[in-house]
């Protein structure tokens, strides 16, 4: 991957369209293009134009007209890999992009390898590495808010958030190295107040986007919400009725889903994915009591718990009884109560059911009277503000990992300030940190493995 030689790839999707772009990069760019580019305008020379131009004419091949197209041209370092690049506008025909990239390909260049043009941006000092990995963020999103956050990664969220404790941290510890070269004359050059100061505020930053990872991860990937409840409580019905389709099977017969039926559908920008799961109930059927406990595993790996109960029940007791026990099981858990067949009982049992138990929505999944307010109210239970407000949310694994590494060896920096010990043994520490933070932006040496993991992920063509 790490080369000089210039390659050339799809920039968008393969197959047929009305426009495909085809993109270059490298130093002869330019010049490969303009050999067998012939201009609309006589005598007109890509070398000869300025960065950030576009150009209509013909990719012409032994006097053969491959197609009219428009070239874009950006000079380095003006460019998004900060090489000489070339962007092809061409007909979407898969029969005139083969065409065109086998000429070069036979003039020139290589084909791209997953990612080769964005580790080349990152490479030539265009974005950090935290940048380049949001950039596969931004093309992978499906909603507003997985957009949102990677945007706010791609512009430097993280990068911003570190980069000014990072760079007075790696002041310090040039001090103290400096005390280590006079520890024979029991000298002090770095403040230590000052030191912990900056030593406790960095653990605070650490923490905040350590906690952030749960919440970002869900919204990267869709917010997990376990719907449980009795054998023919609606828990099928409900799926259907949010996802608008027959997705699960709905039957009379009490344990018909056996296993977890999941689907994502997006609202207000989020990503929900449902999770239709077994009935719970005590049973000697030994393939319903895998789906039970299956039920059990989704409720506890979810973020949200939708627990339905039957509205038709009258025993108050044995209502508060069922949610007492979920509410048991999963502490932790944010947790709907929901009651359904809200259309098999008056409205005055309506009241009576809301007044007894606190914040219930009433529904009936069959008729779809009480959707919309489940989808108001889980939204109310996401925690946007920190989207609204700019916030650097972690989600990225890699960075959560380092993000961990770097608080571990933090706290024990604050450790060895507290307990006053020498000087020589902390700053191995100090250098830990920095390196953990250092390897999140590709600051510091990052092995070539690691960088081809990460790029390997890319499309090819960005």
């Amino acid at each position: 991957m790490i080369k000089n030689d210039t390659i050339i790839a799809l920039a968008t999707p393969s197959g047929v369209g009305a426009i495909a772009v085809i993109r270059l990069s490298g130093e002869n760019a330019i010049s490969i293009v303009d050999t067998f580019f012939k201009s609309v305008k006589k005598d007109k020379s890509l070398l000869n134009q300025k960065t950030h131009t576009i150009h209509l004419g013909h990719i012409v091949h032994n006097n053969i007209i491959l197609d009219e197209v428009l070239v874009s041209v950006f000079k380095n370092p003006n460019s998004y890999t900060g090489e000489n690049v070339v962007e092809i506008s061409c007909h979407g025909s898969s029969f005139i992009q083969q065409e065109i990239i086998q000429l070069f390909l036979q003039n020139g260049c290589r084909m791209a390898d997953n990612g080769e043009f964005t580790m080349r941006a990152f490479l030539n000092g265009k974005m950090d590495l935290s940048q380049a990995e949001a950039v596969a963020d931004v093309i992978a999103s499906n909603s507003a808010a997985s957009h949102q956050m990677a945007i706010q990664q791609m512009r430097g969220g993280i990068t911003n958030e570190l980069k000014e404790l990072r760079s007075k941290l790696l002041d310090f510890a040039a001090l103290i190295e400096l005390e280590l070269d006079f520890s024979g004359e029991d000298v002090e050059f770095a403040d230590r107040t000052q030191f912990k100061n900056l030593v406790t505020k960095i653990t605070f930053v650490l923490k905040r986007l350590i906690d952030s990872f749960s919440f970002g991860n869900a919204m990267k990937n869709g917010i997990p919400v376990a719907i449980i409840g009795e054998p023919n409580v609606g828990k099928s019905t409900l799926l259907n009725a949010l996802l608008n389709e027959e997705k699960a099977i709905v039957s009379d017969i009490a344990g018909t889903t056996r296993d977890a039926i999941e689907d994502e559908i997006i609202i207000e920008g989020v990503a929900f994915r449902f999770i239709d799961t077994a009935g719970i109930r005590e049973t000697k059927d030994v393939v319903e009591s895998i789906g039970i406990k299956k039920a059990y595993e989704k409720a506890e790996n979810a973020q949200l718990i939708i627990f339905l109960i039957d509205a038709r029940i009258e025993k108050k007791e044995k209502r508060e009884k069922e949610i007492t026990i979920i509410k048991e099981r999963f502490p932790n858990k944010r947790l709907l109560v929901i009651a359904n067949k809200v259309d098999l009982i008056s409205a005055e049992e309506i009241t009576t059911l809301q007044s007894e138990i606190e914040n219930l929505i009433p529904l009936s999944a069959k008729n779809k009277t009480g959707i919309e307010e489940l989808k108001n109210e889980l939204t109310a239970l996401v925690n946007i503000g920190a989207l609204s407000n700019n916030e650097t949310i972690v989600t990225n694994s890699r960075h959560f990992e380092a993000l961990n590494n770097a608080l571990k060896a933090i706290t024990s920096v604050q450790q060895g300030i507290d307990l006053e010990i020498s000087t020589d043994l902390f700053s191995i520490d100090i250098r830990e940190c920095l390196r953990h933070l250092g390897a999140i932006t590709g600051d510091y040496d990052v092995d070539k493995d690691i960088l081809g993991h990460i790029f390997s992920n890319f499309c090819i063509g960005k």
